[in-house]
């Protein structure tokens, strides 16, 4: 499956990037009129981005990368759907943006791009979809130059141990294998989508470790008990824009976030 996950991750990126463009879920009008897509969350870790270069890995098709430009970032974003990628110039064009965008696997974007930026930055649905993040954290410590800056918000590992009506643990905490699932979106629009897709649970602990292991300094890690997207079965919005899971309350971790910079 590790040989095919990127052909089946990708048709189904592709499939869901069609919809997600027009959904309300994504509100592309009231992006275009202004609205920065980025949450509390990764605002508050970002900090003054005025004249940084940032990378943005895994973008989807870029609300967050224009959002970053927005704050006065210089901004690369790379998704592996070419969909993606194309809708996300299609946003850039109709802002009149600098930002460049690349149709890459993260894991062979050493081969297309050349730089060092100051910041390089991720966020929630992520990693899950890539099965190595030892080679991962790899790539994230090859593009920072020294002293630059790691700024990543996902979804706790432990959401993922559930099935998707949270009624009972379904996966493993751990990293042991792939998970195949056929499944829709998250988004609105989606009722006919079925797609495959391939996937991995990450620990917190595994991830930290690999980010240390290529020299990235751990500067702060925070859990979260909600989710800033409705994009779970049974939510409840408890303050605006602060989802849980209403049958579990505010009583399990639903995203988690690391602030880190790279050595000397």
């Amino acid at each position: 499956m590790k040989d095919q996950y990127l052909d089946i991750n990708k048709a189904s990126w592709n499939k869901r990037t069609e919809i997600h463009f027009d959904s309300s879920f994504y509100d592309n009008e009231s992006f275009l009129k202004g609205r920065n897509s980025l949450n509390e969350i990764e605002l508050n870790i970002l900090g003054d981005l005025n004249g940084k270069k940032v990378l943005h890995l895994q973008c989807h098709f870029g609300q967050d990368t224009l959002s970053l430009e927005r704050l006065g970032a210089e901004v690369t974003g790379v998704d592996l759907s070419d969909v993606a990628i194309e809708k996300a110039n299609v946003l850039a064009s109709r802002l009149d943006s600098k930002a460049r965008f690349i149709c890459c696997d993260v894991y062979g974007l050493k081969e297309v791009l050349d730089e060092k930026f100051d910041v390089v930055f991720t966020s929630y649905g992520t990693i899950g979809w890539l099965p190595d993040i030892n080679k991962w954290a790899s790539v994230v410590s090859h593009f920072l130059k020294p002293k630059g800056q790691f700024v990543f918000a996902e979804f706790h590992p432990v959401v993922w141990m559930f099935n998707d009506d949270f009624s009972k643990v379904e996966y493993r905490y751990f990293n042991d294998e792939a998970i195949v699932e056929i499944q829709g979106s998250y988004t609105d629009g989606t009722e006919d989508l079925c797609t495959k897709n391939v996937s991995w649970n990450h620990g917190l602990g595994e991830v930290i470790n690999a980010l240390i292991g290529v020299g990235i300094q751990i500067l702060d890690l925070k859990e979260y008990d909600y989710s800033p997207y409705d994009c779970f079965s049974g939510t409840q919005e408890m303050e605006p824009g602060k989802f849980i899971i209403e049958k579990m309350g505010r009583n399990m971790p639903m995203v988690y976030s690391i602030f880190g910079q790279k050595k000397p």
